[in-house]
């Protein structure tokens, strides 16, 4: 690891096991954990398993590492905190009713983008992100949204960038100026094409407009 971030370095070290856990998007063996994060081989063990006993972490029927049960109750909490989640649920559903994929709001923390609400399509065969989930800005149109990407046709759209066969299409919410969410559409390949933008680009456009709106102080 590198400096600390907090000053407490178990807990620098904690945070990163938990994040080295969500960015793998899915199991981790110990000795992938060590990679991800540099940690010695003895203290990621003894932390990855004091977070296991508090159920942030859980381990398959491999043994490895997986992120735990506990973390989807914080996330609820945590979304439901968030002031912008409430006011953008209608504007969310209306876009969920009118392109018939998943719908999800993101806010930035740090270099991570967090989902803070999440609508699913009701399609059997559609994209699925947990709120609270935090990935990666580096990838996907809304991760690229809250990077700084400035589009001059007001939304992104990507193509397998952080899942293979996984589109999206996504937009900025802007608030006196200053970027505040990401707001986006995403589903399979199949369904929104590869060029979903031309088709839904408008549409969540239009919804992160509406969500400013509404959040903005009357």
């Amino acid at each position: 690891m590198g400096q600390s971030v907090s000053g407490v370095g178990v807990l620098d070290k904690s945070v990163a096991l938990l994040d080295a856990v969500a960015a793998a998007g899915g199991a981790c063996s110990l000795a992938e954990l060590v990679a991800a994060t540099g940690i010695s081989r003895a203290t990621a063990h003894r932390l990855a398993v004091a977070l296991e006993a508090h159920g942030l972490l859980r381990r398959d029927d491999a043994a490895r590492f997986a992120l735990g049960p506990r973390l989807v109750g914080l996330g609820h909490a945590a979304a439901a905190g968030w002031p912008i989640a409430e006011v953008a649920r209608p504007a969310l559903l209306a876009l969920r009713a009118e392109t018939g994929e998943s719908v999800q709001l993101y806010v930035r923390d740090g270099e991570h983008r967090v989902c803070v609400v999440s609508l699913e399509s009701p399609h059997e065969l559609r994209t699925i992100v947990t709120e609270g989930a935090r990935l990666p800005l580096e990838v996907g149109s809304a991760g690229r949204i809250l990077a700084g990407a400035a589009p001059a046709e007001g939304w992104t759209a990507s193509v397998g960038e952080r899942a293979p066969g996984v589109a999206s299409v996504s937009a900025g919410v802007l608030l006196a100026g200053a970027l505040v969410a990401a707001v986006g559409i995403s589903g399979p390949v199949e369904r929104l094409g590869t060029d979903p933008g031309a088709r839904f680009g408008a549409a969540v456009a239009a919804a992160a407009d509406q969500i400013a709106q509404a959040a903005a102080p009357t």
